[in-house]
């Protein structure tokens, strides 16, 4: 159940991950996937099957927009920032502050009920 409820709060915040990795310049797919693996050291893998409807979503919506350009031997789609998609980043980043503070200060306050939980026998 906890696995699952961590996977809907990630699905929460994927526009966001992604716009924040656009917000320094164009990629194209997988860099993007790249990227967001590394800021989560390994802990979020976005699979093709989810970033690609991810991105042409945001494209419809005027987020982002889309470029094809030759590669190393094949075309690339890049994917950079609208200043709409800018501006929903903005928006979203203060939003997810104010959260990561809120969680941040509660958690702080249950530290001593954490420490114990953890340091009982049979605590995790």
């Amino acid at each position: 159940m906890a696995e699952r409820k961590g996977h809907e709060l990630l699905r929460g915040s994927l526009d966001l991950m992604v716009l924040s990795v656009l917000a320094d310049g164009a990629k194209y797919g997988y860099l993007i996937q790249k990227r967001i693996g590394e800021a989560s050291d390994g802990g979020v893998r976005l699979q093709a099957g989810t970033l690609y409807p991810l991105l042409h979503r945001l494209e419809a919506d005027g987020l982002i927009k889309a470029k094809w350009e030759p590669g190393s031997g094949r075309r690339r789609c890049w994917y950079e920032l609208t200043r709409k998609g800018l501006q929903r980043l903005g928006r979203q980043a203060d939003q997810w502050l104010q959260i990561a503070r809120c969680m941040d200060r509660l958690i702080e306050s249950a530290s001593a009920a954490l420490k114990e939980v953890r340091h009982a026998p049979g605590g995790a």
